[in-house]
């Protein structure tokens, strides 16, 4: 077997390992969420919660009492908190960010997305806003001092990396510099 394959099947045996981690901090999660019993966006965060594994129940008491007691301030509030293994999720967190939290295990409140920004999910729409999720390490941490735990920009330029054979041409080729 030359370098190359032995290469691409340890990458692939790497990969499968870490989707056995995530699969299985997600099969362990039940998400316990609080919102209002007329909120329409947040019923579509529960979906796309189950959509990535999660087992969820649903509370229709609203999230005022649930976002206080979990050290939430109301500087980050959206419309609905969850409690999943320890952390509060406040708003409408991407699951991909959930799972890296449960995988990770930060010591920290939990995440938040203020406000409820188009675009994110349950939010989806004709509109998509750049927005941050942001990471609570601090009980009644506000979003001044809060850590940028991802970015969501749909207007940010996605760079690609060259292909391989074009990273070779541009290295063997001579390029003249000035001094």
């Amino acid at each position: 077997m030359n370098i190359r394959i032995r290469t691409l099947l340890a990458e692939s045996i790497v990969a499968f390992s870490l989707l056995g981690v995530a699969t299985q901090a997600i099969a362990t999660a039940t998400v316990e969420v609080y919102k209002s019993p007329t909120c329409g966006c947040c019923a579509k965060w529960v979906d796309h919660m189950r959509d990535h594994g999660f087992t969820v129940k649903t509370h229709d008491v609203g999230n005022k009492e649930i976002r206080k007691k979990s050290g939430i301030s109301e500087t980050v509030g959206s419309c609905h908190t969850a409690l999943v293994n320890g952390y509060a999720i406040e708003g409408h967190v991407p699951a991909p960010d959930v799972i890296r939290l449960l995988k990770e295990k930060p010591k920290a409140i939990g995440l938040a997305v203020p406000d409820m920004p188009h675009g994110s999910p349950g939010m989806e729409g004709s509109r998509s806003d750049p927005y941050n999720v942001l990471l609570l390490k601090e009980r009644d941490q506000t979003r001044t001092n809060a850590t940028i735990y991802n970015r969501y920009d749909p207007y940010a330029k996605k760079t690609e990396p060259l292909p391989q054979n074009l990273e070779a041409e541009n290295r063997s080729s001579s390029v003249m510099r000035l001094k």
